[in-house]
């Protein structure tokens, strides 16, 4: 069908930096002109509009990431993406390619600057590269002197982050103030951890307990309290430099800039280096090697009952004997879940082991189906494919409906656009008439469910197989082993998965199994 009414999307991105740049209002007014003069239809929830946000990172732009997703989703809502300029969508090259790439080989949906047409095959591909590179250099270069002229206002004790827990800023550009209810909390960690000499786990597990939240009103980790505890802003100085922006790596400590700031301290010096002192003598560093994490058959599958989530595998290295293993819940481990889960694999295998034993002596499970099939025939596809776009002509109708009630299009387009796609989906009715099918019949196996139960008991049992391998065919037939450690018993979720020619079938069956007692 040629000449097929497209559906648009429009992006609008104004930068901090806002020298040569339209306004939104006349970004968006210049593309809704072009859209109806392409005949596409704009709808105005797919209108995706950035102010003040920077095109170096596209993970901190969240306009562009629900633009993203739903070009990425079933529902296809655009054909193709309309900008003023390609540097409205990215100053980064790299991403630039990326997301384009992504956007017009498997989404299907095209990206197109109305400022800066480009002509069919390689020399428009060509043209479109040198203008990403010149976007990306004009950052790089506007970058640059924007840390200039940051770190000048550092050396002056200039405050230019974000506030921390107890600070707030009034208004922009003005000095931080302190918030009393929070700056308690921040008066508390320091106090425990000088004075009372807790632990920071301890003082972690403690503030949730409390029922206290960090100032994005989430509940405290171990990180947030070592940031708080190693944060010379609250004892009234400013620190800059400290991170790489793009890694988030520490910097070493002779290239931060640390100075008396203008704000007001909610802690003594005294107290903050005596805090210091503390950290460093307990801290182990940061290039120091690691404690070796040796995975478990029964990693990612053990969970917490309390709060779902998985149960951390630790080692115990022994020269004179084997290597122990223990679980226990990584909330917990990270004081956000009060459920100690602690299980020793010698305690935990034999009880998965005998959950899998029971499973076989019961002969019969119930399930539900979940298929997985493989790739249909020719005509399967082109039927399949068919009838999304059929729902497509759907979603444009709605669209050509919201675009005329928000005053975007006039009567006489929104009629023209209804006229050809009531025509589109004569055409499509048409196509699938013939080539409509029945679906096949869903069959049901619970022996095939055995047989797997089976083979993965084989080789667990077995030492002819490495851990990852006994982990990967336990996850084939187990989704989850929720351990209860108050009450001494596992349960043991299973599912199976149906493919055309292993027809297996996907459930879950949940066994009650009590752990060896003594």
């Amino acid at each position: 069908m040629e000449n097929q009414i497209k559906t648009a999307a429009l992006y609008i991105r104004v930068s901090t930096d806002k020298q040569e740049e339209l306004s939104p209002d006349s970004q968006k007014r210049l593309l809704l002109e072009y859209a109806k003069n392409h005949d596409m239809i704009v709808s105005q929830k797919h209108i995706y509009v950035e102010n003040g946000i920077s095109g170096r990172k596209a993970d901190k732009r969240p306009k562009f990431q629900q633009m993203i997703a739903a070009a990425k989703s079933e529902e296809h809502p655009f054909d193709v993406i309309l900008l003023w300029k390609f540097s409205r969508f990215a100053r980064n090259q790299e991403e630039s390619i990326v997301y384009k790439s992504m956007l017009r080989n498997k989404c299907h949906v095209d990206v197109v600057s109305i400022s800066e047409p480009l002509i069919e095959g390689p020399f428009g591909g060509l043209i479109e590269r040198i203008i990403e590179w010149m976007d990306e250099f004009y950052s790089i270069r506007l970058s640059g002197d924007v840390t200039r002229g940051m770190t000048e206002n550092a050396l002056r004790g200039a405050y230019q982050c974000r506030p921390p827990l107890g600070y707030r800023i009034p208004y922009h550009k003005a000095t931080p103030e302190i918030i009393p209810e929070e700056a308690e909390i921040v008066r508390l960690i320091f106090d425990k951890y000088v004075n009372g000499r807790m632990s920071i786990f301890a003082i972690t597990k403690y503030l949730n307990s409390l029922g206290l939240k960090t100032n994005r009103g989430k509940p405290f980790e171990k990180r947030s309290v070592e940031y708080i505890l190693q944060n010379p802003g609250y004892a009234g100085d400013v620190r800059w430099n400290r991170t790489v922006n793009e890694t988030k790596e520490v910097r070493d400590p002779s290239e931060w800039i640390i100075r008396p700031g203008h704000h007001p301290a909610i802690i003594s010096k005294g107290l903050f280096l005596a805090a210091q002192k503390r950290f460093q003598a307990e801290y182990r560093p940061k290039n120091a090697k690691p404690a070796e994490v040796s995975k478990h058959w029964l990693s990612g599958l053990l969970k917490c009952p309390a709060c779902g989530r998985s149960l951390s595998s630790c080692v115990m290295h022994r020269k004179t004997a084997p290597d122990t293993f223990s679980f226990q819940c990584y909330g917990y481990l990270k004081g956000k879940c009060g459920h100690n889960c602690y299980v020793r694999a010698e305690e935990i295998e034999p009880a998965v082991i005998r959950a899998l034993e029971d499973a076989i002596q019961r002969g019969s499970v119930t399930y539900t189906v979940k298929k997985n099939r493989e790739k249909e025939r020719n005509g399967e596809k082109e039927l399949e494919t068919l009838r999304k776009n059929l729902d497509r002509i759907t979603q444009k109708e709605a669209r050509a409906r919201e675009a005329y009630m928000d005053g975007i299009d006039t009567k006489e387009e929104y009629r023209q656009n209804k006229e050809r796609l009531l025509q589109e989906r004569a055409e499509l009715e048409k196509m699938i008439s013939r080539l409509e099918q029945a679906e096949p019949e869903e069959n049901a196996n619970d022996a095939r469910m055995m047989e797997n139960i089976s083979s993965v008991l084989d080789i667990l049992r077995s030492g002819d197989f490495s851990v990852q391998e006994k982990n990967a065919a336990l996850k084939s037939i187990v989704d989850r082993i929720v351990f209860y450690k108050d009450r001494g018993h596992i349960d043991v979720d299973y599912y199976l998965v149906e493919f055309p020619e292993n027809p297996l079938f996907s459930g879950k069956f949940s066994i009650h199994t009590h752990l060896r007692s003594g």
